[in-house]
């Protein structure tokens, strides 16, 4: 058979594919449970679910005309403070970041990632020709002198993924002072740590806060993501993305649910309040300010995952992340009964406890 790969980008030869961790019919087979006995504490979703408001959005959204996104621009503008100019929207917070690499990486430009960090800026520079940079945060001089050189994109997280740290106004203001190129700031978990640097937006032309549905607001099966840009990247960016590139379903849902705050409110509160337990409970666990805990092991994370993975529970083994070695992992913070439940089968065992 004649072979046509010849045709595929160079690009791709250096891609690693996105991880979505283990998958629950894995975790079953794995563990010999059934699929309403996993517990899934590996992709930080919220246990608790979105509002009922948004569920009856979907039901109610129809099927046969093409999407209108102004209502949830409008909601969105609301929830931000933010004029609807400076808003702009995506099938999840991750078709954000692919079309902001398009908008602005030619093949060979350079762009910079903070690590250990959420992999999938790697995957979309590289889908783009584009190289990847890859840095520690701090210190904050050898930053400033780094992005001084030719580089057109920066990526941050804060609270970060992996680790769960906060980024501060004074750091991320040297970031976007020291650089010609663009930063793009993934505020995921925002609303699980109350702090946000999206009003630096107004006062920075090269900054875009981006900013998820999927988390707080426990829509990540409908994938819908915003971000506040300054207006002259808003427009370029709405010349370039799918006009009906977001289902009826997901804007309907991301209507009612940013209309229902009070529902958010509480499920952050049971979150972070859980959050807290869990990390008085192991002293090895990092500080978080995002709805998962990141923990230091003894053993290397690939053994501990799989010991709790045969027990019927999934976490994010973060060996495959740049920066983060092979002696991490994250745990999702779920309902009260399945910390209780990761608790009791990381601690009992003591598997890969780390010895700080």
């Amino acid at each position: 058979m004649k072979d046509y790969a010849h045709n595929l980008r160079q690009a791709l030869i250096d891609v690693t594919p996105d991880d979505a961790g283990f998958d629950p019919r894995d975790v079953a087979e794995a563990s010999g449970l059934t699929m309403a006995k996993v517990i899934q504490l590996g992709r930080n979703e919220n246990p608790f679910g979105p509002s009922p408001r948004a569920l009856e959005a979907v039901l109610d959204a129809g099927a046969n005309r093409y999407p209108d996104r102004s209502q949830f621009i409008r909601a969105v503008s609301s929830y931000a403070g933010f004029p609807e100019e400076n808003v702009i929207a995506g099938a999840g917070l991750d078709e954000l970041i692919a079309s902001i690499c398009r908008l602005f990486l030619d093949p060979k430009d350079r762009a910079f990632v903070f690590i250990p960090t959420y992999p999938y800026y790697e995957l979309q520079i590289r889908l783009c020709g584009a190289l990847p940079v890859f840095r520690p945060l701090f210190p904050a001089t050898v930053i400033q002198e780094e992005l001084r050189r030719d580089y057109k994109l920066a990526f941050l997280c804060s609270p970060n993924n992996p680790t769960g740290d906060i980024l501060n106004e004074v750091a991320l203001k040297e970031v976007l002072e020291s650089t010609e190129g663009i930063v793009f700031l993934d505020e995921a978990y925002a609303e699980f740590a109350g702090i946000s640097l999206v009003d630096l937006v107004r006062e920075h032309e090269n900054l875009i806060v981006g900013r998820t549905l999927s988390k707080a607001f426990g829509l990540a099966g409908l994938r819908l993501g915003y971000a506040i840009a300054p207006e002259w990247i808003a427009d370029q960016y709405r010349r370039c993305s799918p006009v009906f590139g977001i289902s009826s379903w997901s804007l309907a849902a991301g209507v009612a649910a940013l209309g229902d705050l009070d529902h958010m409110h509480r499920c952050v509160a049971r979150i972070v309040s859980e959050r807290e337990r869990m990390k008085e409970t192991l002293p090895e666990a990092c500080p978080s300010w995002g709805n998962f805990i990141y923990l230091e092991t003894r053993e290397r994370s690939t053994t501990v995952a799989e010991d709790l993975l045969r027990k019927g529970i999934a976490v994010r083994d973060c060996a495959s992340i740049p920066g983060c070695g092979d002696h991490h992992i994250r745990v999702t913070v779920g309902r009260p009964d399945e910390n209780d439940a990761f608790l009791a089968a990381y601690l009992g065992g003591r598997p890969g406890l780390s010895q700080q």
